[in-house]
């Protein structure tokens, strides 16, 4: 089973929905979590996004990368272009991707559409891998 890390900024959108659609489509498939350069707390519009597709986000937290080996994870996936700003041992995995998604938290109207692109990628990248 592949172990999968969505990297962003803060964890507190992106990453966190990210997490919740592997969790939902990748049961059974792969192990998943997500961290942030920074800790922050999950932002409410992530939360109530995802509860709109019946996705249930509460009980996730936003954690510091600096919480995590480099090791113990397959596949890393920044969602926020940091990929840049990663340490090489983390853009050396086995599977490295930076998807660069607009920071719905700019523009909370847009939480919706970011949802949608990160369900859709999440799908492939649960297909390839797993």
């Amino acid at each position: 089973m592949k172990r999968v890390m969505f990297v962003c900024k803060k964890n507190s959108a992106r990453s966190q929905m990210a997490e919740g659609f592997a969790k939902s489509l990748g049961q059974g498939k792969i192990a998943v979590t997500s961290s942030g350069l920074e800790k922050s707390e999950v932002r409410p519009e992530a939360i109530a996004t995802m509860r709109d597709i019946g996705i249930d986000i509460t009980s996730q937290t936003s954690n510091a990368l600096s919480e995590f080996k480099p090791d113990d994870f397959d596949v890393v996936i920044s969602l926020c272009g940091c990929g840049v700003n990663l340490p090489s041992d983390w853009v050396s995995r086995e599977v490295f991707e930076d998807w660069q998604l607009e920071d719905p938290a700019e523009k909370p109207e847009i939480f919706p559409i970011v949802r949608d692109q990160i369900k859709s990628r999440v799908t492939t990248l649960i297909q390839t891998i797993a």
